[in-house]
């Protein structure tokens, strides 16, 4: 029987498949958060959607800035906050 030897993945290439699966993931779960908007469904305040969107922009501001390394990745956990 042949051994078959698998080929080491680079870090580009390594980089390329992890990426894609973590937006893709993201991607989904943005959808879903979409989904809150659906008044039939759920009740919120102006409030609540501008707490969730500035939360979102602020975890992709941190992302973007750890690609140019001028960021130590630590950020917080969502919460609403106040009241509404």
């Amino acid at each position: 029987m042949a051994k078959v030897r698998k080929q080491a993945e680079s870090k580009a290439q390594r980089f390329e498949r992890i990426a894609e699966r973590r937006v893709n993931t993201v991607v989904k779960v943005l959808r879903l958060i979409g989904n809150l908007a659906n008044r039939g469904n759920y009740e919120y305040s102006e409030s609540h959607v501008q707490q969730i969107f500035n939360a979102l922009d602020q975890e992709l501001r941190s992302a973007k800035s750890r690609f140019r390394n001028d960021d130590d990745g630590s950020s917080k956990q969502f919460k609403f906050g106040g009241r509404h």
